[in-house]
This record gives structure tokens, C-alpha cells and sequence, in this order.
């Protein structure tokens, strides 16, 4: 057996020349060095010394630039970073991350079980119970066992491609091993450890550099580094917790969790099968008081229905998974004095009062203000100004103040009283029955509503105008050269470029991402209007009932009010819009503009119109189709997909596994239940 050298440096490497040719050598080198990383950052059982992976990394890099022929994009060697990205591209998710519902007490826990069992029915219902780990969202997709691209949560519809910063991080694997699905996505965090988040402030720190004030924000700031080198040389990890993609070869959460293991994934040990909600409970004592032990940060427990079927019956709200609840440890609480309180205007002319403290650290960062919320909270907290007051963050996230410290209150103090005129414009506040905040009335007039309707239509889930800031925003308003969000489209390069820190390109590239925002989808644009409790959802199921802006103009109350989840009370506001003729002449000049106020209908050739004006609910496993092709074949010929039994309700498409509670709803109120054969031979007759 001859021995193959490379250089000095390097260690021998027995290499039969007559079986092995130059690019097995590369695929057995980036296996062994696979293989070595899983070791050392998964398992934490190396078994050769850094020195040892550092020279078959050399090796390896030496081999791969000698045959550039053999590239791999997910081969070790592409670790070390070195890609500079300028502008991190926009992707949107194969599925939607959604964000989790917060419980804080065992109340809450308790009525969340209690809702699950109402809408399952008479079955036994385990809990998977894992640690909430406080770090940034990440969404990794595999194909054919390679990591095909790294993408942020940003909206949970779409987010940033920072593959290239991911692949550094050397817990996520670039190739898997096992017997993986074709194709999935896998959900996480990407954190980083209390050591190494030490050790960079040490170095920081040395060089006189201001170190960084907590491991979260650090952590995400990492993934939208420039440099992917940099990246590298940050200490960060990977903690794998969900996987979704269809025909996945498991049925539970937590058997999914151990096929990622398998797979080479980082998965934290200490998730726990629970029985019952005793044992939630259990696990939860368990954490609040053994997470202080834990090398990273977590500030709660996610407990999730542990049957991935019984997940799909419970389905989703319009946020979060009906199936899954965060309970939030209780958040880290200082003292501090309130020095003053101001008023800000939201763009729906809500007043919010703002408590300015004294700056105190508070869970890793430095808090100046904290919401009031409102007049009835100032007066049941009887807040004063000048008072010694409690702040903690509401889940862990936004500061709030939580009581007063009655016993270093000034003897001079008095109570608040809380304004009556809007602050930036001095038209008097109103206060609707049965609401807690006040209102400015000034709808078209007031400047910080002005910005904020234009700063709702350029944001990133409505129109999404690339090289257009809310800053900006405040800047064209403020030099008059727009009023309302159709004046965006009448703005000039030459006009822009005179305001402050806009040059040229800056200028050309606001232009253009003004111009690209036509081609934005209707149920985007009715979002971007800013209609009073219109938020996503509801935009889309406006857009999808009525298909153009001249329906929805022209609906009455009544007719509003047919359309799924919309009640008087947003079925009032729409019309209160329309009613508007300030608005109605917004909406004509963004016609002219060439704005999408229509759905744009894409041919389908087997579409048909056999289910038009039927009611569907998809519940169960099936054997020929996904629940994913049920529903778009039910709307593909005409019918609507509803989440849950109503009396509206017509047929129920019932597979394996279907709830219970779902069956026996059905049945009291005579819908016919069909399976999926039954359905197919419905398309057949219908029509």
C-alpha cells in the first residue's frame, strides 16, 4: 500500500492510488471532517485533537483548490467564511413560522388544556415539554441531505437568506446522515453560549472597544454581519426544536425530535415527554429553578401537543398554533424613578402614555421608558411622577411598570392628570364608550398619524418599499413633499436627492423600490391602506371574498358581515373607510398609478367552479392526498376551506384521526361527513 504526503505539515493519509482517485480522497476528507464536528459541537465528545482537525482541514482546502472541479458548496472547508453580502436577500417560507401564544401561570396553562380537550374530545393527550431558548429564529432548509439555505423569521411569512453566515456555525450540519426525508425545513435558534459571549467582551474590552450588552442581541446581530468571516470567528450555536415538511416519517414531536439527532442535528437534551399537565408543571418547577445552571439563556418552557395529527386538527389562529404554549419564567424586575410621562400618537390616533425613567439595567439592556398603556392603568397603578417605581419586561421584551414604591413617595406628590388636547396637534381627545384609550380625532390633520399611515404603507409586511425608512418618511412629510401614501408616486430622483444624508444612488434606489410596489398583490395593498383592525388576515380574507376594491367599496353591513371572522365591528370600520371621500380619492390616484387593487387570477386548467358556494372542513390523515391538497383542491373548483364547523358548514372531508370533538360537532348539526373517496366522486357528480 503506497502512502500518499502532502507537504510537511500535513499527516499521512494511506491512500491506495489504484482504488481511490483524486475526488474520493475529497469525499472521504469532508465525510471524516463531518463527521469531527458532529463530535465536537453536538455530541461534545471529540475524538481527535484541534490540531489533528486543523491539519486535515488544510488538507482538505489544499486538495479543493488544486481541483476546483470538485466543489461543494457544503463542504467543511466553506466554514471559515470569507463571502461578503451587501444586500441579504428577501425569501419567503415554505411555511409560515408562526410566533407563540405567552402563558404566565398555571392558569393559563390549565384553560389552554382545557380548550385543547374541548376541540379533540374524549382522547388522552401527551405534552412534549422543551426549554424556550432566548436567541435568534432561524429556519434551515435540506434537500437530498444538504443544506440548501438558512433564512431569518422576520415577518413569519418571509425573511432574510443569511446562509452563508450560517454555515459557519459549525453545530449545523452542511450534510446529513441517515435516512432523512427528500426534503423539510427545520426550525430554531441560533444563540450564543454565556462563555463565549464572556470571552468576546474580554477581547472587546482589552482593546478599549464598548462590549455588547446581551447574548440575544448579539447572537442576531451576527446573522446580518456583512462579512461571513466574522461571522466564523463569533462563537455561535444552533438548537434544532421543530421540523415541518410533508410524509415525514414520524408521528409525534418528540419521535421527530430524535430522528434529528440522528439526522446530525443539535437537539437540547433536556426536552421531556410529559403524560399529563401535572407533569408539564413538574418540568416547569423543575427549569425555574435549574436554568440559571444552563450554558445559554432561556426564559421560559414551550410545551406543545405531542401527536402531530392531533396538531393539525387544532390547527393555527391567525398568529399562533392553537397546539403550543410558551409559559414565560417570571421576568427580572428592578426599581427606578419616573421622571416624567409623555404622550405619543399612533397613526389610528390612539394616545399612549410613556413613562421616562431614570436609566436602569434591565435584563441585559439599558431602559429609559416604559409604557403606561393607558388613562386606567396610570390610575389604578396611582402613578405619580417622581415616584420610585417597578419595572420588569413583559415577556421579557417590552418594558413595563408593574407597581410603586409607596415608601419613597414625595410628600408633595400628586396625582397625574392626564391630558385632554393631542399633543402635537391640540385638537381635543375623545374617549370612545367602552374603550380604554384616548383618540385624536384629527384623522387627516394630525402630523404623527400622517406619518404613520404612510410609515404602515411602505412597511415590510404591507408594500415593502426597499431603500424607503420610516425616518425617510418623517423627512418628505416634514418638507411637503408627500401628505398621504399615493403621493409617494409622484416623488422624483431630483427631488429627493436635496434632503438630508440622500445622495443620488440612495435617491434612485428609493425610486425604484416606489415603482416596484405596484406589482404588489391586492391583499397586500388592502393591508397597506391602514383600515381600522384590518391587519393581514383579515385583508386576505377581504381580498379573497371580494376580489377587487370596487366590491369591497360597495359591500353594505350585511354582506360584510357573511364573510368569514368579520364581525360589526370590523365590518363598521371598513365602511367607515369607504365612507371617506379623502380616501376614496387616495385609492382613485393609486388606480392611476398602477397600484394592484385586484386579484390577479392565475389559470388553472382543471379548474372548475363544481364547489361554488359549498363550505369545506378538511379534518383527519389521508392515504391518497395531503390535507395541503385537499384544501386547494376544494378551492380550485370553486369551494371554500373553513378552520373550523359551523352551521355555514356543508361537508366535513374526514380521514384518520379526525377529532372527536369535530365528528360529534358534526354530527348534532346534520353536515354531511365524507371521505376522501367520497369527496372525489363528489368532484366527478358535481357540476
Amino acid at each position: 500500500m503506497l502512502k500518499w504526503y502532502i507537504g510537511s505539515r500535513f499527516s499521512k493519509v494511506n491512500l491506495p492510488f489504484s482504488f481511490m482517485d483524486i475526488q474520493l480522497q475529497i469525499t472521504t476528507l469532508r465525510n471524516e471532517l463531518h463527521q469531527h464536528n458532529y463530535n465536537y459541537y453536538v455530541l461534545d465528545h471529540p475524538t481527535i485533537s484541534d490540531l489533528e482537525f486543523d491539519q486535515k482541514l488544510k488538507q482538505l482546502q489544499q486538495l479543493e483548490e488544486q481541483h476546483p472541479e470538485f466543489f461543494d458548496e457544503n463542504s467543511p472547508s466553506q466554514r471559515v467564511g470569507g463571502m461578503i453580502t451587501k444586500n441579504f436577500e428577501t425569501v419567503t417560507h415554505d411555511h409560515r413560522m408562526y410566533s407563540l401564544d405567552n402563558s404566565y401561570s398555571r392558569e393559563d396553562l390549565t384553560d389552554w388544556e382545557a380548550r385543547i380537550k374541548r376541540a379533540l374530545g374524549d382522547v388522552a393527550v401527551e405534552y412534549t415539554c422543551e426549554l424556550k431558548f432566548d436567541g435568534a429564529s432561524i429556519s434551515l432548509t435540506y434537500e437530498n441531505g444538504k443544506l440548501l439555505r438558512a433564512v431569518t423569521r422576520g415577518d413569519g411569512f418571509r425573511g432574510d437568506n443569511v446562509t452563508a453566515n450560517v454555515k459557519t456555525i459549525r453545530s449545523v450540519p452542511l450534510q446529513l446522515k441517515g435516512d432523512y426525508p427528500s426534503k423539510f425545513d427545520i426550525r430554531g435558534e441560533i444563540i450564543l453560549p454565556f462563555e463565549g459571549f464572556e470571552r468576546m467582551n474580554r477581547d472587546l474590552i482589552e482593546i478599549g472597544e464598548t462590549p455588547y450588552s446581551n447574548p440575544r442581541n448579539t447572537a442576531s446581530g451576527s446573522l446580518k454581519l456583512q462579512d461571513s468571516g466574522e461571522v466564523a470567528r463569533r462563537p455561535l450555536d444552533c438548537l434544532l426544536y421543530s421540523i415541518i415538511g410533508n410524509n415525514l416519517p414520524f408521528d409525534t414531536q418528540f419521535d421527530g425530535l430524535q430522528s434529528a439527532r440522528n439526522w446530525g442535528f443539535k437537539i437540547p437534551t433536556e426536552a421531556t415527554l410529559a403524560q399529563n399537565i401535572t407533569e408539564v408543571f413538574d418540568f416547569i418547577d423543575y427549569w425555574d429553578t435549574h436554568r440559571h445552571n444552563l450554558p445559554y439563556e432561556t426564559d421560559g418552557v414551550v410545551i406543545k401537543v405531542n401527536n402531530l395529527h392531533y396538531q393539525d386538527e387544532l390547527g393555527y389562529t391567525a398568529k399562533s398554533p392553537r397546539w403550543a404554549m410558551a409559559y414565560k419564567f417570571k421576568s427580572e424586575q428592578v426599581s427606578t424613578r419616573l421622571n416624567s410621562i409623555s404622550y405619543q400618537v399612533g397613526r389610528t390616533g390612539a394616545v399612549t402614555p410613556v413613562a421616562n425613567l431614570e436609566p436602569v439595567l434591565l435584563a441585559g439592556t439599558i431602559v429609559k421608558r416604559a409604557s403606561l398603556h393607558n388613562a386606567d392603568q396610570i390610575e389604578k397603578l396611582d402613578i405619580r411622577i417622581h415616584d420610585e417605581v417597578f419595572v420588569e419586561k413583559g415577556g421579557e421584551i417590552i418594558p413595563k411598570i408593574i407597581a410603586v414604591d409607596l415608601s419613597k413617595r414625595p410628600a408633595d406628590s400628586v396625582p397625574v392628570a392626564y391630558i385632554s388636547t393631542c399633543p402635537e396637534c391640540q385638537s381635543e381627545l375623545v374617549r370612545n364608550i367602552g374603550e380604554a384609550q384616548h383618540y385624536c380625532p384629527n384623522f387627516y390633520g394630525c402630523p404623527p398619524q400622517i406619518i404613520g399611515r404612510i410609515q404602515h404603507y411602505i412597511s415590510r409586511k404591507a408594500m415593502d418599499i426597499e431603500g424607503l425608512g420610516g425616518e425617510t418618511v418623517a423627512l418628505l412629510y416634514n418638507n411637503g413633499m408627500v401628505s398621504n401614501y399615493a403621493d409617494l408616486y409622484e416623488l422624483t430622483v431630483e427631488q429627493i436627492i436635496p434632503l438630508e444624508r440622500m445622495a443620488r444612488k440612495s435617491a434612485e434606489n428609493l425610486i425604484n423600490g416606489i415603482e416596484q410596489s405596484k406589482q404588489v398583490p391586492f391583499e397586500r395593498v388592502l393591508f397597506a391602506l391602514g383600515i381600522r383592525y384590518v391587519g393581514e388576515t383579515v385583508a386576505k380574507k377581504l381580498a379573497k371574498h371580494y376580489k377587487n376594491i370596487d366590491a369591497l367599496s360597495q359591500a353594505s353591513l350585511a354582506d360584510l358581515i357573511t364573510v368569514d371572522e368579520i364581525g360589526e365591528r370590523i365590518a363598521g370600520s371598513v365602511l367607515e373607510f369607504f365612507g371617506n371621500q379623502q380616501n376614496m380619492a387616495a385609492i382613485e390616484r393609486l388606480r392611476g398609478f398602477g397600484v394592484q387593487l385586484e386579484i390577479l387570477q392565475t389559470v388553472n386548467p382543471d379548474a372548475t367552479d363544481k364547489l361554488a358556494g359549498k363550505s369545506f372542513v378538511v379534518s383527519g390523515v389521508f392515504e391518497k392526498f395531503s390535507r395541503d391538497e385537499l384544501k386547494k383542491a376544494i378551492e380550485d373548483n370553486g369551494g371554500k376551506v373553513a378552520g373550523s364547523i359551523s352551521s355555514k358548514t356543508d361537508y366535513v372531508v374526514a380521514g384518520e384521526n379526525m377529532g372527536p370533538a369535530k365528528l360529534e360537532k358534526a354530527l348534532k348539526l346534520n353536515i354531511s361527513v365524507i371521505s376522501e373517496q367520497e369527496f372525489v366522486r363528489l368532484l366527478e357528480i358535481e357540476g
